[in-house]
């Protein structure tokens, strides 16, 4: 059964708070990536370029969790476990626009390469938990 992102957390969404997403290896081992993230309402939207590691990992394997600490104060974090539930290239060039105004404040992500293919993420929540 799906749990709702928390409510008090929800002020997290507008603030510059960088969120560490794990992912599984092919071997089960974990790898933890920074990232910026966003939330739609009812999934949480991580973005990111095809064939990174994350990328490969979501794709073989959809369980992930995904951790946040509010930049203004540490001691207060969510945990999310969850899985991808979408994987698409549509709308993942302006979200990566949208995630640099937000990080960066600018228009357009500076760091695109030019064969570089954007992928955004849907992740459903299975269980969050809080703490302050």
């Amino acid at each position: 059964m799906p749990a709702a992102y928390p409510e008090k957390f929800k002020d997290l969404v507008d603030k510059k708070s960088f969120a560490h997403l794990g992912t599984l290896m092919p071997d089960g081992s974990p790898q933890v990536t920074p990232v910026w993230w966003d939330f739609d309402g009812t999934h949480i939207l991580v973005n990111s370029a095809r064939g990174r590691q994350k990328d490969k990992n979501m794709r073989r394997d959809p369980r992930v969790s995904f951790e946040v600490s509010d930049p203004d104060n540490p001691y207060r974090h969510m945990e999310i476990r969850g899985r991808v539930v979408e994987i698409t290239e549509e709308g993942a060039r302006d979200h990566i626009d949208k995630m640099a105004k937000k990080y960066m404040g600018l228009d357009k992500y500076p760091l695109r390469k030019a064969d570089e293919v954007r992928v955004l993420y849907k992740i459903a929540i299975d269980h969050a938990q809080t703490m302050g």
